[in-house]
C-alpha cells in the first residue's frame, strides 16, 4: 500500500484500538508515530508518563476563548428548560445528546412538549446520508436551534453559535468522551455551559461517580491532559505488549506500577533477562555500626526528613546524592555525624548494588558482606582475593567476610569501599 512509508499520524487517538494502531506501524518495520489527542487513553498516557514514549503538551487556548462552564445534575425538566431557553435568548443554539437511537424519537416528544420555542431536529448514525446531511445544513444555517443527536458530534463538529450542550445519562460515558462532547462548545468567544445529567431515580457507580467529579473539577482550558491523568487512575494504565487499553494498577499504585515497569524496561534494553518472581530490586542493607539518620535539630520538618528520606532511597548513582548532600549543607548546615553516616550509607548502597551486594555489616573489627544469588562477579575473583589475603574467608555459600581494624565511621567506610573496589577488579 504505501512505499516508502515513513511517517503516521494518527489524529482522535481514542478512536482507534490498538490492533489498528499496531496494523498501521506493521507497514514498515521502522516508521515514526504521532499521536494528536486532547485525552490520551491510559495505556498511551502510561507509556508516556513511563518513558517508553515521548510527549508534549499544548496548553494555550485559542485567543478570547472561554472555560466551558459545568454541571452536574439529576435528569429534571426545569433544569433542561432553563439551560435551553438561557440560551436560545441570546440568539444561540443547543446540543440535546441522547444516546440511544431506539428512544431517541420519545425524547423528540418529551423535548416538544417541554420546550414548544424550540425548532428541532434530530441526527444519528442510523439516518441516510442524504437525510443526515440535510439536519446538519439545517442546523449549521440556524433554521434548527436545537440538534438531537447522539455521539455522532463527537469528533469534527465545530458551530461557534452552538455553545450550550445537554448529555443525557452522563454516567454512561467515559472520561475522554465527555471532554470530547463537551469541546463541542465554546468554539468562540461566547460563554458555554455544559450539562451532565444523570438517572433521576439510580445513583451512578463509583468510578461514574468519579468521572463526573473530575470532569467537573476540571473544567479549565487545555484540562485534557489532567483529565487523562484522572483516567489513569480510575482505569489503570493497560497492557504494554498486549491489546488492552486500560488495566487494573489499584492493588499497587501507579507510581510502584510504574517503578517495576521502569526496571524490567531498563533490564531488557540492557540485555538481561526479567526476573518476573522479584521485579523490584532487592534494596542492599548496609550497617555501618553508627547511627545514621537526620537528627531533629538539624531537620526539624517531620515531612521534609520524610521527603529526603526516600528521595535518598531513589538515588541511583552517587552524583544524585552527592547533589542532595550540597542542598543539605546549603539548607541546613553542616552536616552533623549521624547525618554523616546516613549519607555514607547510601553511598556504599549505590556501589554495593552493581555488585550483587544485598548486605554489608561492617564493625570495627569485622566486614561481613552477603551476595544475591547469581552476582556479577567471576568465583574465580573471590578465590584469589582469598588466596592472596588471609584476612578475607569465605563464611557459607553467599557469604564473605573481611578481618579489619577500624574504629571511626570514616575508617570503616572507606574499608568497605577498598573491599568493593577488589571485587569489582578495579
Amino acid at each position: 500500500m504505501f512505499k516508502r512509508l515513513g511517517l503516521v499520524i494518527i489524529d482522535e487517538e481514542h478512536r482507534f484500538g490498538v490492533r489498528q494502531k499496531e496494523a498501521l506501524k506493521s507497514l514498515r518495520s521502522e516508521v515514526d508515530i504521532l499521536t494528536l489527542t486532547a485525552t490520551p487513553i491510559p495505556r498511551t498516557l502510561g507509556m508516556a508518563m513511563e518513558g517508553l514514549r515521548e510527549f508534549s503538551v499544548i496548553a494555550t487556548a485559542p485567543q478570547k476563548r472561554l472555560a466551558i462552564k459545568t454541571f452536574v445534575q439529576s435528569w429534571s425538566k426545569g433544569i433542561v428548560r432553563e439551560a435551553v431557553l438561557r440560551e436560545f435568548k441570546r440568539g444561540g443554539q443547543v446540543y440535546f445528546l441522547h444516546n440511544e437511537v431506539d428512544t431517541i424519537e420519545n425524547m423528540r416528544n418529551t423535548l416538544t412538549e417541554l420546550l414548544p420555542e424550540a425548532r428541532i431536529v434530530v441526527g444519528h448514525g442510523q439516518l441516510g446520508e442524504r437525510e443526515l446531511e440535510r439536519v446538519m445544513r439545517d442546523f449549521t444555517t440556524q433554521r434548527a436551534n436545537l440538534l438531537l443527536c447522539t455521539t455522532i458530534i463527537e469528533t469534527g463538529i465545530n458551530i461557534p453559535t452552538a455553545n450550550t450542550i445537554v448529555i443525557n445519562r452522563a454516567d454512561r460515558f467515559g472520561l475522554a468522551q465527555l471532554h470530547q462532547l463537551r469541546g463541542r462548545v465554546g468554539r468562540s468567544h461566547h460563554q458555554a455551559y455544559a450539562y451532565l445529567l444523570t438517572d433521576a431515580n439510580a445513583k451512578p457507580s463509583s468510578n461514574a461517580q468519579k468521572r463526573l467529579e473530575a470532569i467537573t473539577m476540571m473544567d479549565e482550558l487545555g484540562s485534557g491532559f489532567y483529565l487523562a491523568m484522572h483516567d489513569l487512575e480510575i482505569r489503570g494504565a493497560g497492557e504494554v505488549l498486549g491489546e488492552s487499553q486500560s488495566g487494573e494498577i489499584q492493588q499497587v499504585g501507579f507510581s510502584l506500577y510504574t517503578e517495576m515497569l521502569k526496571r524490567a524496561v531498563k533490564a531488557l534494553q540492557s540485555g538481561k533477562e526479567v526476573n518476573l518472581a522479584e521485579p523490584l530490586e532487592v534494596a542492599s542493607e548496609i550497617n555501618l555500626h553508627s547511627p545514621a539518620l537526620l537528627p531533629d535539630a538539624y531537620c526539624s520538618d517531620i515531612q521534609e526528613r520524610l521527603t529526603l528520606y526516600k528521595r535518598m532511597a531513589n538515588c541511583e548513582d552517587a552524583e544524585e546524592l552527592q547533589g542532595i548532600q550540597e542542598e543539605l549543607i546549603d539548607r541546613f548546615g553542616e552536616m552533623p555525624p549521624q547525618t554523616q553516616a546516613l549519607m555514607e550509607t547510601h553511598r556504599l548502597r549505590i556501589a554495593a548494588r552493581a555488585l550483587g551486594i544485598i548486605k554489608i555489616d561492617a564493625s570495627d573489627s569485622r566486614i561481613h558482606l552477603q551476595f544475591e544469588p547469581n552476582p556479577p562477579i567471576e568465583p574465580i575473583t573471590i578465590i584469589k582475593l582469598i588466596q592472596s589475603n588471609r584476612n578475607w574467608k569465605l563464611a557459607g555459600q553467599d557469604k564473605l567476610t573481611i578481618n579489619i581494624t577500624a574504629a571511626s565511621l570514616q575508617e570503616r567506610g572507606n574499608k568497605v569501599r577498598n573491599v568493593l573496589k577488589q571485587l569489582g577488579g578495579k
